[in-house]
């Protein structure tokens, strides 16, 4: 689970195409109207509305209200914890690729 919001992890909340896109459109801006990220997909506002909630639950969005319309932001924070756990596989593979040269190189010798 995630650290900032115990109701979904985050790396479940990244898991579907269409929430990664959204995060990727709030991340140009500062804060987008409901009705322009639903301009973006092809589905309704409803099935647009219950991707944001997943990302609000994980604590990746933020939103308010501005008279009848739901604005939303990102909170990119939660991130984080996705960076981390490909750091250190990152740092699995470098070594293991370094293992592996190191091997090719002697078996060359």
């Amino acid at each position: 689970m995630s650290e900032n919001n115990p109701l979904r992890d985050v790396f479940d909340a990244i898991a579907d195409p269409t929430r990664r896109r959204l995060i990727q459109l709030l991340s140009e801006a500062d804060e987008v109207p409901l009705h322009e990220l639903t301009a973006q997909f092809p589905m309704g506002r409803t099935a647009v509305s219950k991707h944001l909630a997943i990302l609000r639950e994980a604590g990746l969005v933020t939103d308010r209200k501005v008279g009848r319309e739901t604005r939303y932001r990102l909170h990119a924070s939660p991130l984080r914890e996705i960076e981390d756990w490909a750091a250190y596989y990152r740092k699995f593979w470098q070594k293991n690729l370094l293992r592996l040269n190191q091997l090719l190189e002697e078996e060359e010798e």
